[in-house]
């Protein structure tokens, strides 16, 4: 294995960790709409006083559950392209000139989502609150759609001339496979993210995201099986069945494992099924980086795009020692926030008081 190939292999795991990881906390704040407004249901009733009905203290038990390690997450995106850039400066270019606007739309949502996470808290105010929880709201879908299609389409291949430039326009993206890509992404996070607050709560809301995930479990596995065979039946080869075999059976763990309540191991198979398609998109992808529907001999590949041999000896230096301390320090935080959270644990809301300040 050529150091351009070790390199193409190592931007496919950042992005299979940044999908797993990031996956459950597009999935929290899609889901706090539906979990943070009331009880979902159930046999048992939940009394209007009781702390369990709150619905502030229920989003804000939802956000918790990420608080501490979504800022984590998200490295391994700010990594992914950065190696991208570094070591495949074609691929990169090519990549974000076609998809200008798609990641665009992606930036513009991760950063309306950090300021309300971050500013949901700093103001006494139900309607401050309540714009911030439309901000989490939006940042959240709008990714977990567009990651999945950006990806598909790269699969699939786009409009590429034979100076590496993008042909085609907006429009040209929104085609049924990367729309079934998107759909797919969407719902593996809503399940991922179901899986995740049954697993980090306690008492009625860990009831209720259970009950989501066991509600989302079966299309999730429709559309990712669809998807999925799409995949491999269009682009992939003999031994990229490894990888959709492997999504295949998880996904299969995840619907049984969710219609029984046990979340440790539904966790576990979401995991496995959204890195399991993440490594089929890749697979089938290599040796390409970027093909082109115009003429295969203007697809980009692994070797076309590639930096330097000094370049990428450098970098590799560099991941061998940074890299450990790195994921260590991730593991360390998911261990030291292990515990499950319950509505009943959440103070009173100690923000500013909004204040009009008026002229005389």
């Amino acid at each position: 294995m050529g150091l351009p190939e070790f390199w193409f292999l190592v931007i496919a795991v950042l992005f299979v960790g940044y999908f797993v990881l990031e996956g459950f906390d597009f999935g929290v704040g899609m889901l706090m709409p539906f979990l943070g407004s009331s009880h979902t249901g159930g046999d048992d009733k939940v009394s209007p006083d009781d702390p369990e009905a709150d619905p502030d203290k229920r989003r804000r038990v939802l956000l918790n559950t990420i608080g501490p390690v979504w800022d984590g997450n998200e490295v391994w995106l700010l990594t992914a392209g950065g190696a991208l850039f570094a070591a495949f400066g074609g691929w990169y270019a090519t990549m974000f000139t076609a998809f200008y606007l798609p990641l665009f739309l992606i930036l513009i949502g991760l950063i309306t989502r950090v300021c309300a996470i971050e500013w949901r808290g700093k103001i006494d105010n139900p309607r401050w609150r309540m714009w911030c929880d439309v901000g989490i709201g939006l940042g959240s879908w709008i990714p977990a759609i567009l990651w999945g299609v950006a990806f598909a389409n790269v699969v699939r291949g786009l409009p590429i001339d034979a100076d590496a430039q993008y042909t085609g326009g907006f429009f040209n993206l929104l085609n049924p496979y990367a729309l079934l890509g998107g759909a797919t992404t969407l719902l593996a996070f809503l399940t991922h993210g179901a899986v995740f607050i049954a697993l980090k709560t306690s008492g009625v809301l860990q009831e209720d995201a259970a009950r989501y995930a066991s509600r989302l479990a079966w299309p999730t596995l429709v559309v990712a099986a669809a998807f999925l065979l799409w995949t491999q039946f269009a682009y992939g080869n003999g031994w990229t069945w490894i990888p959709v075999l492997i999504a295949a059976v998880a996904a299969l763990g995840m619907v049984a494992t969710t219609q029984v309540g046990r979340e440790g191991w539904a966790f576990l198979f979401t995991s496995i099924t959204i890195a399991g398609t993440v490594a089929t998109l890749f697979a089938v992808l290599y040796p390409n980086v970027l093909p082109s529907t115009l003429n295969e001999a203007w697809n980009l590949t692994i070797d076309n795009t590639s930096s330097s041999s000094y370049t990428l000896t450098v970098m590799t230096w560099a991941a061998v020692f940074i890299t450990p301390v790195v994921i260590a320090y991730q593991a360390w935080s998911y261990w030291v926030f292990r515990k499950r959270l319950s509505v009943k644990q959440i103070p009173d809301s100690h923000g500013l008081s909004s204040l009009r300040v008026t002229s005389k």
